[in-house]
């Protein structure tokens, strides 16, 4: 899975913003889930800030946990209830059928692809990536955490690209960032 210490590889491959990303109270955060974030998005986040990469995936800003009426639109808690009803009504890839994973969102695309952890384990440094592709209309799980995720796309080291229909960062190599 992914370390705080690959955010190093993918600043080769996606230049962060001079100014450094936004100040975070984690322990905030993690009261509100009831677990801690996973150590490679808490430094993506302390480098980058939220925003969005190569005008195609946003990748959220931590937001505390509140009631989905109260969380405002477009936002971690907003997309987490999205894809918690997706997850209930649309098909998922073999290894997750039959499963019930604790999904945190931290990534949309342009196409409305859902990029989620399943946050199911005690270590979050340990927690997959859950991709709902929306083109193909299923849910897949890979095994690396966000930062791992976001440089073997842009290396193209997935079998195949993790969405299947576009190809917007698949071995692109490098991308362009832009904070939110």
């Amino acid at each position: 899975m992914s370390s705080a210490a690959d955010v190093d590889v993918l600043m080769g491959l996606i230049p962060p913003p001079r100014e450094g990303g936004a100040p975070v109270v984690w322990e905030q955060i993690a009261r509100s889930w009831d677990r801690s974030f996973p150590p490679d998005y808490q430094r993506f986040i302390e480098v980058y800030g939220a925003g969005i990469i190569e005008d195609f995936l946003v990748v959220l800003a931590p937001q505390p946990k509140v009631p989905f009426e109260d969380a405002g639109w477009n936002g971690m808690v907003h997309e987490t209830g999205t894809a918690e009803g997706t997850w209930e009504t649309t098909r998922k890839s073999p290894e997750l059928e039959g499963t019930s994973p604790y999904l945190i969102t931290w990534g949309v695309s342009c196409e409305a692809d859902v990029f989620c952890w399943d946050a199911t384990a005690e270590d979050p440094a340990g927690w997959p990536v859950v991709l709902f592709d929306r083109g193909d209309s299923i849910f897949s799980r890979h095994d690396c955490g966000m930062v791992e995720f976001l440089i073997r796309t842009l290396r193209g080291d997935f079998p195949r690209s993790p969405l299947k229909g576009e190809v917007v960062l698949w071995g692109r190599g490098k991308a362009t960032w832009e904070k939110e």
